[in-house]
Parts: structure tokens; C-alpha cells; sequence
């Protein structure tokens, strides 16, 4: 199963902010890498280097690889609507960002092994493809056996509610209501400019 496996904080840093969630080394240290530290010399980025960072952001905040992210961009160009739009959706109805958005695994990483791992059921069936598609009306839940586990008890205390999802505590399962609507999608990515990039 590929999946990155580098260094997180330096990718936080590239981008200046933690992508990765709380990061206390980025904290430390939030400015670019390099031998020069901050006072560093930075060149100006053209147009191409502006749309393929934005693009890489999305990809590492995601956690999703370049042939992964290009067929869903290709999925999304083909879909009515605003092609950005609809690429965020895509990858918010993955099943393992709505683990994470559920609040059942502290991070898309986490989430991606718990569902690889077997932990989780849609619609009552046991699905270990992180990449799995959801369908507005889906329930994801927690299977029977794995609702005790300290990862789960200890996440969900912290979630966040976010309205394209329906939570269901005593049950710890979650229902995929809609495509959430762009404005909700609190990630800070231009999706216009990884259009741009690959309409070119």
C-alpha cells in the first residue's frame, strides 16, 4: 500500500503551515528548510511553481499519491459542476478522510491503517479500502470488536462536527449525508490553481 512515509514536519515547513495536524517541531521552526534558516534568500515563484505547490499541498494534506489525485482530478473534470469544487468532494467522500472527519481516528494517517486493518464497516459490511468511495445516505461505523480500542475512545472525545456528516455517539457510526459544500471544507487549499495546472 503506497502511501508517504518522509518526513512530515519538513513538508509543513515547505508549505508553511502544519498540514499534518499539531506539530510541535513545526512550531519551533515555521519557516522554510534550507542551510540559511529564516533570513534566507527566497526566489520568486513562478505561475507553474505557484499551481504545482498548491497542488502538492492538497496532495500531502490528503495523503493521497500523484496517479491517485490525477484520476480523481480526471473523475472530477467529467462531473458537472465546478471541476475544483467537485475534486475536494471526491476526496472528502473518501472513506478514509470521513474516518478521520468522524472523529474516530486522531489523523488521516491513523485512519487510513484503521481502515486498512479492518476496523470499519459500511452499511453494515466490513471495507478495508481506505480509497473507497462513499455515497451520500452511506453509515460508517466502527465494527462490533474494534469499539473498545484506546485509539477510538481517546479520538472521539475530540471531534468536530461538520454538517455534510451525521454522528451517532452510542452507535459510534456516522452517516455521509451530502457532498459538503465547498465553504464547509475547512482545508486552506486554491483547488483553481491545481485546475489551472492540470488543464494545461
Amino acid at each position: 500500500m503506497a502511501r508517504y512515509i518522509g518526513p512530515k514536519t519538513k513538508i509543513s515547513r515547505k508549505f508553511g503551515e502544519p498540514l499534518f495536524g499539531p506539530d510541535k517541531s513545526y512550531e519551533k521552526k515555521n519557516y522554510p528548510p534550507g542551510q540559511h534558516g529564516p533570513n534566507a534568500r527566497r526566489k520568486k515563484i513562478s505561475e507553474y511553481g505557484t499551481q504545482l505547490k498548491e497542488k502538492q499541498k492538497a496532495k500531502y494534506t490528503y495523503g493521497i499519491l500523484e496517479r491517485q489525485f490525477r484520476n480523481i482530478f480526471h473523475k472530477a473534470s467529467r462531473k458537472k459542476g465546478i471541476t475544483g469544487e467537485v475534486l475536494l468532494q471526491l476526496i472528502e467522500s473518501r472513506l478514509d478522510n470521513t474516518v478521520f472527519r468522524l472523529g474516530i481516528a486522531p489523523s488521516r494517517s491513523a485512519a487510513r491503517q484503521f481502515v486498512s486493518h479492518r476496523h470499519v464497516t459500511v452499511n453494515g459490511k466490513v471495507v478495508n479500502i481506505p480509497s473507497y468511495s462513499l455515497r451520500p445516505g452511506d453509515v460508517v461505523a466502527v465494527r462490533e470488536r474494534s469499539k473498545s480500542l484506546e485509539i477510538v475512545t481517546s479520538s472521539v472525545v475530540s471531534r468536530i462536527n461538520y454538517p455534510w456528516l451525521e454522528w451517532d455517539g452510542d452507535k459510534l457510526s456516522g452517516r455521509f449525508m451530502n457532498y459538503p459544500e465547498r465553504a464547509d471544507i475547512p482545508e486552506n487549499i486554491n483547488e483553481q490553481l491545481i485546475v489551472e495546472l492540470y488543464s494545461k
